[in-house]
């Protein structure tokens, strides 16, 4: 099993990743930035609950994140195609 300790840091780089990235979509000047930053925190938390359900044991989280990914990555694409103005 992986260690505490190895899961505290994990958290906490985390919590700086989506810091940092919620910093760049509140400055960022063009609309790719806050998706690209967007993405990245919807990802961030999809790696909290992967380590709270890593933590805790529960494994019905882990249904939960595979459908999360997937709308998440549908997502990222439908941002991709807005910053594109529609294009393909």
């Amino acid at each position: 099993m992986i260690g505490e300790i190895v899961l505290e840091i994990a958290l906490i780089l985390l919590a700086v990743g989506m810091l940092l990235a919620a910093i760049r979509a509140w400055l960022g000047p063009r609309i790719t930035d806050r998706a690209v930053a967007a993405d990245l925190i919807f990802f961030a938390i999809i790696g909290f609950i992967a380590l709270i359900g890593l933590r805790t044991g529960i494994e019905a989280l882990f249904d939960i994140i595979l459908i999360a990914t997937l709308l998440g990555f549908m997502a990222a694409i439908s941002m991709a195609r807005l910053g594109l103005g529609g294009r393909r």
